[in-house]
C-alpha cells in the first residue's frame, strides 16, 4: 500500500475490532483463529514432534533475504538456532531496494512510505537511524479532464475520502453478507448518486468524484473496479498518518539485517527451484546444483512468486492451501522518477503554504495522444523534502494495466529512447505545473526512472497483496497462508501473511518474520525474546470522541 493513510477503527473500539485482535494474536506465539475449520482445512499441520538438543543446532532455512526473511533470522539468532538465507538476487532486500539517480541522489524503487504512526515498529526504526521522513498533509492539487486547475479540489477530495470510510464500515459490519462480486466502485456509484442528486452542478461533481475515486488504484495497485467490498475492511491501516521515507528505507534496512549479516549464512544470487518435504527434514534444490538439508524452511518469496512457483513443492500443497495462495490478488504498482535541472514548479523564497505542492492529480486526462485510455496520473513533488533529501523530481505512481503497459514498452527501448519516451508520456501533466515554459531549459526533464516490478520474476511480477472482487473468503485465506505447513516443517511469512492491519507493508513483513520466528522457537520450547513493545499497549489513551482517522496527524514528522 502507497500514498494515503486509512484507519477507522477507533482506540476505544480496539478490544471488539477484529483487525486488532487479530494484531494481538499475531504477536504471540499461541495460535486462535477466526474459524476452527482453519485447523481442519490446513490438512498436513498436524503437531509434529520438536526437541530442541543442545548438542547439535537446529538448522532453520530461510528462502529470501527480504525484510520478512531477515526479522525472522534475527529472531532465529537470538534463540541460537542456525541460520542460514538463501537469496536469489545479489543483494539484501527484495522489494526493499534503492537506486542513485545522475543527481547523486538516492530512492526507493521499492515501497517508500511508512504505514501509521502508531506503534510501528519501522517508524521507530526511521527514528533510530535517524532516517527523516516528510508529510505533505493534506495539500492536494487536481487538474480536471480538460487540464485546468479544480477549485473544489479540497471539498471533492474531502467527500471522496468520505465514501471511503463509510465503505470500510458498511464492509467491516456486512462482510458475510456482502455478494463477492460487489467492488468499492459499485459502493461509491450509490452513494455518490444520493449524495449528488439534481442539477447539472451536482451530476458534474458526482463524476469528478468517480474519476477521484479511481486513484485508489494507487492504494492498492488494482482498479477501484476490482477492489472487493466485501474483504474492503482488510484494507484498513495501522492509525496515524502515513509518513514518506524522505531517506529512503536504505539506513532502516540496513538495522534490520545487520544481525543476519553479522551471524547467519548468507548465500546470494541462489535461488530455490525445489522444497521436498518429504522425509522429516526439508530439502532444498538451488539453480547451481546444491542440496541442503534443514531441520526447518521459511518461505518468504512474495505471494506472485508462490503463485506462479506452486509445482516447485514436494509434495504438492494441500488443496485448500493451494486456493489461498490463487484467491488472494496481487497488485502492481510502479513508480517514476523525473527529475529536472530546477523544481521550476515552485516559488523562490514562498513559504511552504503558498507552494504548489504535495499530491498531485491529473483525472481522466483527455487532451494527451499519449494516453488514449484516459488514465488517472498522481505524482508527489520532492523537491520540498526536508533538508539534504530535497531534490527537482517529481515522483509518479502507475498501477495495474497502465502499469503493465509502460514497463513492457520501456522493455523493448534502450536508455536514451526510455528517457524520450518517458518525458513525451509525462510532458502533457507536468506542463500544466505553474512556471512551465516549454523553451526553458528548467523544464526539461534530465533523468527519468522507471521501475518494473510486474517484469520482475522473483517479486512475483508484481508488488504486494490486495483483494479482489469474487473473493470468498479472504479472511481465512490470510490466515491458512499465515499458519503454514508446520507438520512439514515448512512456514511461510511476507507482507501476504502480516497481521490484517498490516497486509501490503514493510511493517507487515517485519511482523510476520518476527511471529514465525517466535513460533519456530516456541515449537522447540524455548522462550521467545524479541525487542519490541507489547502488542497491549494498543489499548491505551481512548479517545471516545474520535469516530474516524482517514489521513491522521499522530507524529510529526523527522528531520535532519
Amino acid at each position: 500500500m502507497d500514498a494515503y493513510s486509512i484507519s477507522y477503527t477507533t482506540p476505544s473500539r480496539r478490544n471488539s475490532s477484529r483487525i486488532y485482535q487479530d494484531l494481538a494474536t499475531c504477536r504471540l506465539s499461541s495460535r486462535t483463529y477466526s474459524d476452527e475449520r482453519i485447523k481442519r482445512l490446513i490438512m498436513d499441520s498436524s503437531k509434529k514432534h520438536r526437541t530442541y538438543d543442545a548438542s547439535r543446532n537446529t538448522r532453520i532455512g530461510v528462502v529470501g533475504a527480504g525484510i520478512a526473511g531477515l526479522r525472522c533470522a534475527d529472531i532465529l539468532l537470538q534463540h541460537g538456532f542456525s541460520v542460514t538465507i538463501l537469496e536469489a538476487r545479489d543483494r539484501l532486500g527484495g522489494r526493499t531496494h534503492q537506486a542513485t539517480l545522475p543527481l547523486g541522489n538516492v530512492v526507493d524503487l521499492g515501497p517508500n512510505w511508512i504505514h501509521g504512526t502508531e506503534h510501528n515498529p519501522i517508524l521507530d526504526l526511521a527514528k533510530e537511524t535517524k532516517t527523516p521522513t516528510h508529510s505533505w498533509e493534506e495539500s492536494v492539487n487536481i487538474f480536471g479532464e480538460d487540464g485546468t486547475t479544480l477549485q473544489e479540489a479540497k471539498s471533492l477530495s474531502d467527500a471522496m475520502w468520505g465514501v471511503i470510510v463509510q465503505a470500510f464500515k458498511y464492509s467491516s459490519q456486512n462482510t458475510v453478507t456482502i455478494d463477492p462480486e460487489e467492488s468499492l466502485h459499485d459502493f461509491f456509484v450509490k452513494k455518490v448518486a444520493d449524495m449528488f442528486a439534481g442539477d447539472a452542478d451536482a451530476i458534474h461533481k458526482r463524476d469528478i468524484i468517480m474519476q477521484m475515486a479511481e486513484l485508489w488504484g494507487a492504494f492498492v495497485g488494482s482498479p477501484v473496479t476490482t477492489q472487493s467490498l466485501k474483504f474492503f475492511w482488510l484494507e484498513e491501516c495501522i492509525d496515524g498518518e502515513n509518513l514518506f521515507c524522505a531517506g529512503t528505507y536504505k539506513r532502516i534496512l540496513d538495522a534490520i539485517a545487520r544481525p543476519a549479516v553479522e551471524k547467519a549464512e548468507i548465500k546470494l544470487s541462489t535461488r530455490v527451484d525445489r522444497i521436498n518435504a518429504t522425509t522429516g527434514t526439508v530439502k532444498l534444490s538451488t539453480n547451481d546444483g546444491q542440496e541442503l538439508e534443514f531441520d526447518e524452511v521459511v518461505m518468504t518469496n512474495p505471494l506472485g512468486w508462490l503463485k506462479n512457483n506452486k509445482r516447485a513443492f514436494q509434495p504438492p500443497l494441500p488443496a485448500r492451501f493451494s486456493q489461498a495462495i490463487d484467491a488472494i490478488g496481487y497488485g502492481s504498482l510502479e513508480k517514476v522518477y523525473i527529475t529536472f535541472p530546477k523544481a521550476f514548479w515552485l516559488k523562490d523564497g514562498a513559504d511552504s503554504a503558498d507552494q504548489f505542492t504535495g499530491f498531485l492529480q491529473w483525472l481522466a486526462p483527455s487532451y494527451s495522444n499519449k494516453n488514449p485510455q484516459k488514465w488517472n496520473q498522481e505524482c508527489v513533488d520532492l523537491a520540498t523534502l526536508p533538508g539534504s533529501c530535497a531534490h527537482p523530481t517529481l515522483l509518479y505512481y502507475i498501477y495495474g494495466d497502465q502499469s503493465a503497459a509502460l514497463a513492457a514498452e520501456l522493455a523493448k527501448l534502450s536508455e536514451k529512447e526510455k528517457l524520450e519516451h518517458l518525458t513525451g508520456f509525462f510532458m502533457p501533466y507536468y506542463s500544466l505545473l505553474p512556471s512551465y515554459n516549454e523553451n526553458s531549459s528548467e523544464c526539461i526533464p534530465t533523468s527519468c526512472l522507471a521501475t518494473s516490478w510486474v517484469l520482475d520474476e522473483l517479486a512475483g511480477n508484481g508488488s504486494y497483496s490486495t483483494f479482489r472482487t469474487g473473493l470468498q473468503e479472504g479472511d481465512k485465506d490470510i490466515e491458512i497462508m499465515r499458519e503454514g505447513l508446520v507438520g512439514r516443517s515448512l512456514w511461510f511469512a511476507g507482507e501476504h501473511t502480516a497481521p490484517f492491519v498490516a497486509l501490503g507493508t514493510v511493517t507487515g513483513a517485519y511482523w510476520s518474520g518476527e511471529a514465525v520466528g517466535k513460533r519456530i522457537a516456541d515449537a522447540y520450547g524455548m522462550t521467545a525474546r524479541v525487542r519490541s513493545e507489547s502488542v497491549s499497549s494498543q489499548g491505551s489513551n481512548p479517545d471516545p470522541a474520535k469516530e474516524v482517522n482517514v489521513r491522521g496527524f499522530a507524529d510529526k514528522p523527522l528531520e535532519n
